[in-house]
């Protein structure tokens, strides 16, 4: 009995250290593949894997699914992978460096959101570049501030793509889920204002959240907004966006129990210094459930009002 018992732990041991070392080949060819490190054979320096490699030594294959990460931590579990060599896997593993831009493949799984290209100063072919690096992966993409003549060349390489006019927005939206709780209203204060609110509206709905838009509705006709209080009670979140002296955000900061982000515009004559005097009247409400993002900053608002509504 002793005997077939000391048989049978001697083959599991082989059968396990035959698992490890087949799985240390995979991860030599893995390793290589990823170009971690400067030199062929990773795995026999996992142990010793320096945390201050520098960065312009990693340079990663464009994304990493959910198996890759699955077996990242099989590998920690099992003893092949170091905790320092784990960490250092999983912190620089998804980035693409395309030479002009270092693109986020990560950030998704870091932050629940994935990549948003800024347009503004970046030629056609330098956002067409980016967004096709994205489009490898099953996210939606977004890119603001973006021209029509960005989109042009976007559409050659990604042809669904679609252009929003209004908000400056190229969009390519691949995955419909749902993810926020409720509503997030999207409140402008005069039609001028409209752009800075679309650029909200469609950062809400690329990161799956259900938007209600509700516009010119500012303080100077404060019965366009009184009228349809319901919606501002049935809102989980609302964002709102007003230029000139900017208090509707305070005016509705008083009318309703969610959270309000307010967004200060350029829109104004001289005395409001280019969306100045709104955001010191914003940082200024008395309602206490009032917070500010930057000048014309829909984007931000829409992150922060995103993210708030998946809680």
């Amino acid at each position: 009995m002793c005997c077939r018992n000391a048989v049978a732990r001697k083959k599991s041991s082989y059968q396990s250290e035959r698992k490890r070392e087949n799985r240390m080949l995979e991860l030599d060819h893995l390793q290589r593949d990823f170009q971690l490190v400067p030199y062929p054979h990773a795995s026999a320096h996992y142990e010793a894997f320096p945390a201050s490699t520098p960065v312009h030594q990693v340079q990663c294959r464009p994304a990493m699914t959910e198996e890759e990460i699955r077996h990242i931590l099989r590998d920690h579990s099992a003893g092949v992978l170091s905790d320092d060599g784990a960490v250092e896997r999983l912190r620089n593993l998804p980035f693409e460096d395309l030479g002009f831009a270092n693109v986020d493949h990560h950030r998704s799984l870091r932050q629940g959101f994935p990549e948003t290209v800024f347009g503004a100063g970046k030629t056609p072919d330098q956002v067409a570049g980016i967004v096709e690096s994205l489009a490898k992966n099953t996210h939606n993409i977004l890119v603001t501030r973006a021209t029509a003549e960005q989109y042009a060349r976007v559409q050659e390489v990604v042809p669904e793509a679609a252009f929003h006019a209004v908000a400056r927005t190229i969009v390519v939206k691949k995955d419909e889920t749902i993810r926020g709780k409720g509503t997030v209203l999207v409140i402008s204060a005069g039609t001028s204002d409209v752009p800075v609110a679309e650029e909200a509206v469609v950062t809400l709905e690329v990161l799956g959240n259900i938007v209600d838009p509700l516009y010119d509705v500012g303080v100077a006709g404060l019965h366009r907004l009184l009228g349809r209080r319901d919606r501002l009670i049935n809102a989980r979140v609302i964002i709102v966006v007003a230029g000139m002296e900017g208090a509707l955000p305070s005016v509705v900061g008083g009318l309703v129990s969610a959270p309000v982000i307010a967004v200060p515009t350029s829109i104004g004559y001289g005395a409001s210094f280019g969306g100045v005097a709104a955001l010191l009247g914003m940082l200024n409400s008395c309602a206490s459930n009032v917070s500010v993002v930057n000048i014309d900053n829909g984007f931000g608002a829409a992150m922060v009002a995103s993210l708030i509504n998946r809680i």
